[in-house]
This record gives structure tokens, C-alpha cells and sequence, in this order.
């Protein structure tokens, strides 16, 4: 390791002083490679003389936070000598939360903020889409064990329970995006309602019926985006004595018709688009689809992009009943699996092997957050491994037509919830995923951090 000579002890007492003496410095916690410490007045740091000091690798900024990079091994000494000479609270840090919090306040931008929005729509209602999920996976294995069960006043119920969501998700979806675009949930709801009523499909124009729920859930994110907007607006003119029956009134009335005449039929353009794009470039596609989805889908995760694929994958549910994309997507985390095997096979690091042995059981699950930034990311290498792996797992579920009939899970437990007849290939493609994203990391290698 460079620099193996430095003294700790000599190293911590430079880096107190330059960052404006133990009277400046409030708390200190540390990772694999660096040592973050939290300081009360940025503007007493000598950031040229850190920089050039023997044993520091570099030096980053976030927020009123000083990053010393030390590298592995040397971080863990340094970091315990100055918490022992200042008496500051010393922490270690979780690499993962650490890693994800620094790429996130790295990438955030508008476009973003939008997707975190779209995000906070969906990431509520996860707990039913699981729930309704899994019982139609159980209703669905039951029926192909006994078909006569799907007459049965049990089977019946099951099947209620398992479409409930769905039934009602344009209302849910309508109800939070009024929260995030800073509406009136209710309204919001209401608005969603709306387009979805049955008896639209009794009211014509120029012949042609309207058609009830047109757009899903794309629509209805314009509907409300929209709504909540002109709420905002009309309640800046209304007399607070009137604004609680006006409002509400002139905020349904307009955005109704527009939603009607205007934002739900360009919702449904989008949705049909969508879908068609989805169902061809997959089915026509196949297995090149397959891998370059599977393959690219770890860099979306890793910038906060894949949040805006929720609205697809709840919209070709609703309208398709089914969705071909996501078992192909889960296979990055699969191939990540992989990969983190490799890495806790060849690593001699202690440590590095304790964060993957934590961090592996909730990556079968489908959690892959731990292993992207506590082990393949940080590694560089193991993370191109953790790709390929998916993508020839993502390949293998495209070839072979795999899809879910619920949303809100990955990884192993994806499969209770895949279309029957295709549970066995789908397990398949986590298999091809684990091994391919091992190989390719065991050969392509990377730099063992030094203990």
C-alpha cells in the first residue's frame, strides 16, 4: 500500500489541525476508505495543506462534512486516534447508506425530483400490490393443481382479494399524486374516479363512447398533475369564506372536462404506446431486448432512474393484466448476487466479507441497495460482473416469454407471482443470472481492499 510508512498518530494530528483544530470538529464516523468528519465552521479548514499531506489520498466536501480519503486499513487507525486526542463521537459508517446518500445529492437535478415524486405515488401502495400479489400467486397454483377450485365460493373470494388492487389502483394512484403535486387527496381521488367511471362508456362524442379507466395510471397522473395545479391557482383568488365550497367545485368542473376532452386521451396515447413498445421490442426482440434491459438496469438503480419505470410497470399490469418487463429487470439484482458471491470468494478482506455475508440474504430477496454500495460499486469491477450477469439472465426470461401478474417484490420472491407455466423458466433466469454474474466477475477480478 503507498505510503505504508506514514505514522497514524503523526497523520491524525496534521489532519486535526488543518481542519481548524479539535475545537472545530463535532463528530467523526468512517468506511472502507474514508474518514468523514463533521466540522463547525468550514471556512478554518486548510484544504491545500490536507491535500498535499503524507498518507492523504484525497479530499471531498458534502455539506459541512470533510471526507479524508485514507484508503482501507489506514482509515481505521486514524479515525480512532482522532476521536481518542478531540473526544469526538466516533461512528462507522453503513458503506451502502453512505454510498447511496453521496450518489444521490451527486445526481440531484429536476429531473430527479420529478422521479422521487413519482416514486413517493407508488412506494405507498407496494404493501398491496404484495399482498394482493401473492394471493393470486396462491390462487393461480391452486387452480392449475385443481382447475374445479376457480368455481369454488373460496377460489372466488381469493380471486376478489388478488384483483382488489387493481380494481381500485387508479383511485390510490389519484389520492397520492394529489399529495405530492400538492393538491387535495380527496380531489385528487376524485378526479381519478372520474375517468374511470363505468358510465362513461354511456356518454358519446360524435358517435363514439368515452372508454372508462383509458390512459391507467398514465392518465391519471396527468389529470391530477393538473388538477392539483389549478387548485392551487383558483384558491389564490377565492375569498377564504368561499373557498371551501368554490374551490373544490370550479377545481372538479374544469379539470373534468379538460381531463376528459384533453389529458385522458393523451394519456391513453402514451399508456397504448407504452405497452406496444414493451410487448413488441420484447416479443420481437427477444433475447437481445432481454440483455441489453437485464444489463443496463443496475445503472438506472444506481442513479435513481428506475423510479420512473413504476407508472410502466403498474400501467401494463392494469391494462395488459400482465408485465414482461419486470422479470427481465429483476435479473440485474440476480446477476448482482452473483457477483457478490465472486467477491466473497476471492476477497481476502475481513471486513468486505462480513458487509456481503450481511448484505446477501436481503439481495436474494430482492434488496439489492446493500450490494450496490457497500460491495460491487465501490469495487468498480465486480459491478460490470454484477451487469453481465444480468443481462444474460435477462436475455434467458425475454427468449422465453417470462411474465408477472403483480408488482411490488423481486429477486427470489418474484416467482410467486409469475405467470403459470413460466415459474420454472423464471427460476431458471435467476440461476443463469447468479452463475454468469459470478464468472464474470471471478474473471474480469478487481483490487482486494487491503485489511
Amino acid at each position: 500500500m503507498a505510503n505504508s510508512g506514514v505514522n497514524p498518530e503523526v497523520l491524525a494530528k496534521e489532519i486535526i489541525k488543518d481542519l481548524g483544530g479539535k475545537d472545530n470538529l463535532i463528530s467523526a464516523v468512517y468506511c472502507m476508505t474514508r474518514l468523514r468528519i463533521v466540522v463547525a465552521d468550514m471556512g478554518k479548514i486548510d484544504k491545500k495543506s490536507i491535500k498535499e499531506t503524507e498518507g492523504v489520498l484525497g479530499y471531498a466536501e458534502q455539506g459541512n462534512q470533510a471526507q479524508i480519503i485514507l484508503g482501507p486499513g489506514r482509515v481505521t487507525k486514524v479515525a480512532q486516534i482522532v476521536a481518542d486526542i478531540t473526544g469526538i463521537k466516533l461512528g462507522e459508517a453503513n458503506e451502502a447508506e453512505v454510498r447511496k446518500s453521496e450518489i444521490n445529492a451527486k445526481n440531484d437535478t429536476a429531473f430527479k425530483r420529478v422521479l422521487k415524486k413519482i416514486s413517493n405515488i407508488f412506494i405507498p401502495l407496494i404493501p398491496a400490490f404484495i399482498a394482493c400479489g401473492l394471493v393470486m400467486g396462491i390462487n393461480n397454483m391452486v387452480i392449475k393443481a385443481n382447475p374445479n377450485f376457480a368455481n369454488t365460493l373460496i377460489g372466488g373470494i381469493f380471486g376478489i382479494i388478488g384483483g382488489a388492487v387493481f380494481y381500485g389502483l387508479n383511485l390510490f394512484v389519484g389520492v397520492n399524486a394529489a399529495k405530492e403535486f400538492g393538491g387535495s387527496p380527496m380531489l385528487g381521488g376524485t378526479m381519478a374516479a372520474i375517468i374511470s367511471m363505468p358510465n362513461l362508456a354511456n356518454v358519446k362524442m360524435n358517435g363514439k363512447p368515452f372508454v372508462p379507466g383509458r390512459g391507467g395510471v398514465i392518465a391519471v397522473l396527468l389529470v391530477v398533475a393538473f388538477s392539483s395545479w389549478l387548485e392551487k391557482k383558483i384558491r389564490k383568488i377565492i375569498p377564504d369564506v368561499l373557498d371551501l365550497f368554490v374551490t373544490p367545485l370550479l377545481t372538479v368542473l374544469i379539470s373534468g372536462f379538460v381531463a376528459l376532452f384533453v389529458l385522458q386521451p393523451i394519456g391513453g396515447i402514451i399508456s397504448d404506446a407504452i405497452g406496444k413498445a414493451v410487448s413488441v421490442s420484447i416479443k420481437n426482440g427477444g433475447a437481445l431486448t432481454g440483455f441489453i434491459l437485464g444489463g443496463t438496469f443496475l445503472p438506472l438503480v444506481m442513479t435513481g432512474l428506475h423510479q420512473g419505470l413504476t407508472p410502466i410497470h403498474a400501467d401494463l399490469l392494469k391494462t395488459t393484466g400482465e408485465n414482461l418487463l419486470l422479470p427481465i429487470l429483476a435479473m440485474a439484482g440476480a446477476g448482482q448476487v452473483g457477483a457478490s458471491i465472486a467477491v466473497l470468494v476471492k476477497t481476502k478482506n475481513k471486513r468486505l466479507k462480513k458487509t456481503i455475508a450481511s448484505a446477501l440474504p436481503v439481495g436474494i430477496l430482492g434488496v439489492g441497495e446493500p450490494l450496490i454500495y457497500g460491495v460491487t460499486l465501490p469495487l468498480g469491477k465486480p459491478f460490470i460482473g454484477a451487469c453481465i450477469g444480468g443481462a444474460f439472465g435477462g436475455a434467458f426470461n425475454a427468449a422465453t416469454q417470462v411474465a408477472c401478474l403483480s408488482m411490488g417484490i423481486s429477486g427470489l420472491p418474484l416467482a410467486l407471482v409469475i405467470k403459470p407455466g413460466k415459474v420454472g423458466y423464471y427460476l431458471l433466469g435467476v440461476l443463469i443470472s447468479y452463475v454468469a454474474g459470478f464468472i464474470a466477475t471471478y474473471i474480469i477480478g478487481f483490487e482486494d481492499p487491503v485489511e
